[in-house]
């Protein structure tokens, strides 16, 4: 068995990686872990859970709450590697993206042994993929990922060089359904194909 997850999905919120993760643990007879799922056990070893993310929320705004949150969601990434080997993982938005160097080190460090590490994007135009994400996350969340103070978190995730560096592999969905994204990167993991253009 491995020491680590066999893949791990990473993107912007409502890119379908909590789908394409089920669709491949059971396509390669794996387990599928999806930490959104089960990441407040983790949040909660360093002292955070959602409701204290809310209540900062409230006393200093979305986007310097999820700058003090940093260090959970990066602390939940490394337990999650090293307590699910040889699973399918999909990530929450925001546990691929650091605005600390520190962090994003730690994260790196842990994706490192992952074999297949899958950034998930709609599509290779970026401005596209924030307005697809955008039209998605109102239809399925009911949020458009704009704070009071008009900060575009999807935007955010979608143009971050750095989660670009964390993935062996980039993903495009290009509007195909998930049967057809599955088969592709089922195909992709069994050439060792690492990037789309």
């Amino acid at each position: 068995m491995r020491a680590a997850p066999w893949m791990i999905l990473i993107g912007p919120a409502a890119t379908g990686k909590s789908t394409l993760g089920e669709g491949m643990a059971s396509a390669t007879g794996r387990s599928f872990v999806d930490l959104d799922a089960i990441g407040g056990g983790y949040y909660a070893e360093v002292g955070w859970d959602m409701d204290r993310l809310r209540s900062r929320i409230r006393a200093v705004g979305r986007v310097a709450a999820e700058r003090e949150w940093e260090p959970a969601r990066a602390h939940a990434v490394e337990r999650a590697v090293a307590d699910h080997p040889d699973a399918v993982v999909a990530l929450g938005a925001g546990h691929s993206h650091y605005t600390r160097p520190d962090l994003f080190r730690r994260v790196r460090t842990a994706l490192a042994p992952v074999e297949h590490v899958v950034l998930v994007l709609p599509c290779s135009d970026e401005e596209r993929s924030v307005r697809i994400l955008r039209r998605r996350s109102l239809a399925t969340k009911r949020t458009d990922w704009i704070g009071a103070d008009g900060h575009d978190f999807l935007a955010e995730w979608v143009r971050d060089p750095g989660t670009r560096t964390l993935a062996t592999t980039v993903l495009h969905t290009d509007g195909d359904p998930p049967a057809r994204t599955l088969a592709r990167l089922l195909t992709s993991c069994r050439t060792g194909y690492r990037s789309e253009p």
